[in-house]
């Protein structure tokens, strides 16, 4: 780590409810709590996560919004692979908003606390803030870094114009109410300041007609298009250029956007974009247990020896040279008007 480091504490926001322990309510079925490994100190119930065949889930936030994404080890590797990814799909930057000279800095869901490390490390004068509703971010961190239990899919508690960069990422599926998120967001920046948002679009797609119509990719994005509507959690965030419409209802300006494909295995020719598919295909294939289980089994009622032969058929297919599939990632940038 390239910056001065120090341990500090995770804070829990006392303003957000706390959970219920009596798991016959859990939205993840009866099984019992779990205690997580040691780690940043929190209050007690913070750290009573859910398990769900193996695999644990937050017991903290959401409100109404369903909690579908494990926050173990696993998954956890999968989040900063994926930052790699991301950050050498924009060219080795963090962002691609228009920033200059940040001073307070925002990063909403920021799952092990990757970005806002490497923000802090990159703009030592400038003050990164991480939220999760999870605790998985490390304890030594920038002296100009934190984090803080939060959930972002309630009323923020921020004052107005706090922040001058917002920066959200990789939440697909995650909200009811993206307008609502973007408001928040709208509200707690200062005047000029900027919002980022970057995600993956729902389907796997294909240039050359190397994957076929029929394909097992088309079956995965199936499931969620097929559960968000369930769920009321649309997985289609940038589909259709929908985080541009919701941005621009919230009150943003001057919005801008970026489409990055992202190969899925190590099949193109040039150098980059092979690293480029190598760290992509390995992200998915350690991702999409995570990203499929809840969804499998308690919104679609799949059963779970039958999940792990359908994942089985995708890891195949992840690793079919001779597919030459992509991810399509989009990143959107807008503004808080002056006025």
């Amino acid at each position: 780590m390239a910056g001065t480091s120090e341990q500090v504490d995770i804070e829990v926001d006392p303003l957000f409810d706390q959970p219920d322990n009596d798991d016959t309510n859990s939205a993840l079925g009866s099984e019992a709590y779990v205690s997580p490994s040691p780690g940043p100190p929190t209050s007690s119930t913070i750290l009573e996560y859910r398990k769900l065949h193996g695999r644990t889930y937050q017991n903290f936030g959401g409100g109404d919004n369903i909690e579908y994404g494990p926050n173990d080890q696993t998954q956890n590797e999968q989040l900063d692979i994926n930052h790699h990814l991301l950050t050498l799909g924009l060219g080795g930057k963090l962002y691609l908003a228009p920033i200059e000279k940040p001073t307070k800095v925002l990063d909403v869901g920021t799952g092990t606390g990757i970005w806002a490390i490497d923000f802090a490390d990159e703009f030592p004068d400038a003050e990164a803030t991480g939220i999760d509703i999870s605790p998985i971010q490390p304890s030594w961190v920038p002296t100009n870094c934190k984090f803080i239990i939060d959930d972002a899919a309630k009323s923020w508690t921020y004052p107005d114009n706090t922040f001058g960069y917002i920066h959200i990422r990789y939440l697909t599926g995650c909200f009811k109410d993206w307008v609502s998120v973007y408001s928040e967001a709208y509200r707690c920046l200062k005047p000029g300041g900027w919002i980022e948002y970057m995600d993956c679009a729902a389907g796997v797609y294909c240039d050359d007609g190397s994957m076929g119509a029929k394909h097992i990719f088309q079956d995965w994005v199936g499931i969620f298009k097929e559960a968000g509507p369930k769920m009321g959690q649309t997985f289609e965030v940038i589909d259709g250029d929908n985080y541009l419409r919701w941005l621009e209802k919230a009150g943003f300006k001057n919005i801008s956007k970026k489409d990055l494909k992202m190969p899925v295995g190590a099949w193109p020719a040039d150098k980059t974009l092979k690293e480029i598919g190598g760290m992509n295909r390995a992200s998915l294939e350690m991702g999409i247990e995570g990203f499929g289980l809840y969804v499998l089994t308690n919104v679609l009622g799949w059963k779970f020896e039958e999940v792990q032969a359908f994942l089985t058929k995708v890891r195949d297919g992840l690793k079919n040279r001779s597919y030459h599939g992509y991810c399509l990632w989009g990143t959107a940038w807008a503004q808080k008007p002056l006025e």
